[in-house]
């Protein structure tokens, strides 16, 4: 028998950052998936980063993950969003040419050592006295292992579904996984049924883009991975905007009826975030048009994707509906828009490094864990990789709260208040969103990759650098007196240096952390000293043997949700649903009662 530290199941963007954690980390790794053409498959949209996505691709960089280095090197068109506002919402994305990414992501995995990749399906991981022993396949192979990070991705049960029509299956014609759902059942786990969709393809030489307005990149281009040089970067291709038209609007209410989504064909729960068309036009009816963004799937396709456009819609009616809108008139599809429909577990029932609570050895990581977008997945497989060969090392887990990270805003919102529909990472999620913009992730992180052991010595060599060179060029601004000058609303270090040429001169990336820790100092000491009572409640630990369901002053609801789901903290208990300042309360007073100690 096959003998491993850790088995990971599915490549798809958790799976394989999780994958390549162990193996750089010394694991001897075995990533398992159902297609090996099919690793790092962008089954959606054609792009990496987004408002707050792009905030979780830098921190999964600065922790040495390899997502922003891979579409640093394939992206053929790159924007910063939401310039016009504050630096606490800005946000990289990037449009990939897909094939080019899963080549160059295939190129990493084949390339870490103690890392081997198989095509196989898991029907059942196997626990023996609570404990991972390893996984079998479909075909009869047992693999020995330690531990296992579940990254199924939405291949779990999966099911298709274009109006009328529907069957088993994975995303873009591949197949589903259908003997997992019941072994994870039978190891206690709580499943739930999720929905999620994408629009039609089309062929580029049968778009009008002349009825469009070209979306052109930004100039100069900012990387996702603090180790790229920007000078390298260019933009190659265009992005259209075009929208929908009150005919498209007639065509999907008239046709309403044969929506899977109305018509009672479609029972998972979908994405509030991310509605198809013809939720858009039934919610905001007020609306006469709906933008549409059409983005190139590569440089050697003529495939495009329709942003905004995702249905599940019959046949007919798609193509009714493609042709209302402007540009698309003769437009040819090339593949159809569809639903799919897939099982996730209740990711409350992992704990903060996302290991199950009641099975040693297991980690989940993904859209098995409920939640939606590749930059949530890939993030959440790095930390659950982590923390899977730190357990196998015998070492304490990796845990990254609220105040550290978007990816600690992530990880708690998932295990502590749950999920009942796909979750999607958002600027408003986080709490102290003007410490942790995308631009100083390497200075909040950095260390931390380094000290668990998969940031690399070069990175944070960088990274201290940076840090080095910014209290340096703020200890400048103060001894030449001109701090004031900088914190103007249009002030920048370049034009003011101009003007004082004794300013040192620095690298673009000092010069950005320059301008915004002096422009917004009094708003970050305002958000660092409500940090830092959010982390006197963090700091407080509660005892992983606390009798909760005895404890005396507490409501029976509040006394069943802290037993279910054992907070490591006081302020973790404050966040579970359910539980109320009166509940905290009782608690503050026990903990004082038994002198729980802070912790370390």
């Amino acid at each position: 028998m096959d003998a491993y530290d850790v088995v990971v199941i599915g490549a798809g963007h958790a799976g394989c950052e999780a994958a390549l954690a162990c193996g750089r980390m010394g694991l001897k790794t075995l990533l398992i998936t159902l297609n090996l053409d099919a690793l790092a498959m962008m089954p959606c949209n054609p792009s990496i980063g987004g408002t707050a996505k792009g905030h979780l691709v830098r921190e999964l960089d600065a922790l040495g993950g390899e997502m922003g280095r891979a579409i640093d090197d394939v992206f053929i068109q790159s924007r910063m969003l939401n310039t016009r506002k504050g630096p606490a919402v800005h946000s990289l994305r990037a449009q990939a040419d897909k094939k080019a990414y899963q080549l160059r992501m295939r190129r990493a995995v084949d390339d870490c050592e103690n890392l081997d990749l198989r095509q196989a399906e898991v029907r059942r991981v196997v626990v023996e006295h609570g404990r991972v022993a390893g996984v079998e396949t479909t075909t009869g192979g047992k693999v020995a292992c330690r531990a296992v990070v579940a990254c199924c991705g939405v291949y779990l049960n999966s099911r298709i579904i274009i109006g009328e029509c529907g069957w088993n299956g994975g995303p873009q014609g591949l197949l589903a996984a259908n003997a997992l759902t019941q072994n994870l059942i039978d190891l206690g786990f709580s499943i739930r049924r999720f929905k999620t969709g994408t629009p039609a393809r089309l062929d580029g030489r049968t778009i009008d883009f002349d009825k469009m307005t070209p979306q052109a990149g930004d100039d100069p281009i900012v990387p996702f991975s603090f180790l790229t040089d920007p000078a390298t970067l260019k933009n190659r291709a265009l992005c259209y905007l075009t929208y929908t038209t009150p005919e498209t609007h007639r065509i999907i209410l008239d046709n309403l009826h044969r929506a899977p989504m109305y018509s009672g064909a479609i029972h998972g729960t979908g994405a509030r975030y991310c509605p198809s068309i013809e939720d858009k036009v039934v919610r905001f009816r007020d609306k006469d048009r709906h933008p549409i963004f059409m983005e190139p799937e590569g440089l050697n396709t003529h495939e495009w994707y329709a942003q905004g456009m995702s249905t599940s819609m019959p046949e007919d009616v798609q193509r009714l509906i493609y042709a209302s809108i402007p540009g698309l008139e003769r437009a040819k599809l090339l593949r159809l828009a569809y639903a799919i429909e897939y099982d996730c577990i209740d990711p409350t029932q992992l704990d903060r490094a996302f290991r199950a609570r009641h099975i040693e050895g297991f980690y989940c990581a993904g859209q098995i864990n409920g939640t939606s977008g590749y930059e949530e997945a890939a993030a959440q497989g790095l930390y659950a990789g982590i923390n899977a060969a730190l357990w196998c090392q015998g070492r304490p887990p990796f845990i990254l709260n609220r105040a550290d990270a978007y990816l600690g805003v992530l990880v708690d919102d998932l295990v502590t208040k749950g999920v009942d529909e796909p979750y999607r990472m958002m600027t408003s999620r986080a709490e102290y969103r003007l410490l942790l913009r995308q631009d100083n992730a390497d200075l909040r992180l950095t260390a931390r990759g380094r000290e668990a052991g998969l940031a690399s010595e070069e990175r944070y060599r960088r990274a201290r650098e940076k840090q080095r060179l910014t209290d340096e060029g703020r200890a400048a601004l103060d001894r030449l007196h001109l701090t004031e000058k900088l914190r103007a609303a249009d002030a920048k270090y370049d034009a003011l240096r101009a003007e004082h040429p004794e300013l040192p001169d620095y690298p673009d990336d000092v010069k950005e952390q320059l301008e915004i820790t002096v422009k917004y100092e009094g708003y970050i000491a305002r958000q660092d000293a409500d940090r830092r009572k959010f982390l006197k409640m963090e700091d407080t630990p509660l005892p992983p043997d606390a009798d909760y369901l005895n404890m005396s002053g507490l409501r029976i609801e509040a006394r069943q949700k802290l037993d279910a789901q054992r907070p490591a903290s006081l302020g973790q208990a404050s966040r579970i649903p359910g539980i109320n300042p009166g509940d905290i309360s009782v608690m503050m007073i026990w903990l004082k009662a038994i002198k729980q100690p802070p912790l370390e």
